[in-house]
């Protein structure tokens, strides 16, 4: 896949070494002498162009017009939005995706500026965090179709409420699947006559709904309070 990468920030030199080292066609297109430099020492010289990601000849220098995809993650909404619509409506390159900088412009990203899916950063982390904080004890491995499911881990802590539990008679509705039972070190392909024990490590596929269900049942059933402590001198 040949993909344009304009921004060559830490996003953009870091998005582009992940494609390249999966076997993409990548060029970074950058114009700041300084991440310039930078861009050199991190990726290979016929990666990078120099140049106004927002020009229509840079981006033609860039091989726009053979491009599957483009990716617009200046530190700049407006240049990006800029970058957007050229790709789509100029070069009808595929797939445009974009960087949301400031979370109040997120609505401008969208069809008729030419952006497929656009990435707003400061939102993904809110969502993660209260996402992680409504769950307990249970950690996300990994996000998958945009953060619609998420592959979910944890450990059954003493007096759960599924502990005991077969999954046949576990309700998740179809919002979570259970993957995996890791137990005393070996993993068990789960059936409906499994059952839940304490100490047992589950891994699951499951909506944000299903996890949370889940957490439900696999939760501490009080957690301890913690005594606040003097500061230790400075």
């Amino acid at each position: 896949m040949i993909v344009i990468v304009v921004g060559g920030g830490n996003t953009g030199s870091y998005l582009a070494q992940v494609l390249l080292d999966a076997g993409h066609q990548v060029k970074v297109i950058e114009e700041r002498a300084a991440l310039l430099e930078k861009l050199k020492q991190e990726l290979p010289a016929e990666a990078i162009v120099e140049g106004d990601g927002s020009s229509p000849t840079v981006l033609e220098k860039a091989g726009v017009l053979q491009a599957n995809a483009l990716a617009a993650v200046t530190g700049s909404d407006d240049t990006n939005l800029v970058i957007t619509s050229l790709a789509r409506f100029e070069f009808n390159v595929p797939r445009v995706i974009a960087r949301v900088n400031n979370p109040k412009n997120a609505w401008l990203f969208n069809a008729e500026m030419g952006v497929d899916v656009f990435l707003n950063q400061a939102e993904i982390l809110a969502q993660l965090v209260a996402e992680e904080m409504s769950l307990g004890d249970m950690m996300t491995l990994l996000k998958l179709r945009r953060g619609n499911y998420s592959v979910v881990e944890e450990k059954i802590p003493p007096g759960a409420k599924g502990i005991g539990m077969a999954l046949k008679d576990i309700r998740f509705e179809e919002q979570c699947v259970i993957a995996a039972i890791i137990r005393d070190g070996k993993m068990t392909l789960p059936r409906g006559e499994s059952i839940f024990q304490e100490g047992d490590e589950i891994v699951a596929i499951a909506s944000p709904e299903g996890a949370k269900m889940l957490a439900e049942l696999l939760a501490h059933p009080v957690y301890p309070k913690r005594e606040p402590k003097d500061k230790p001198p400075i």
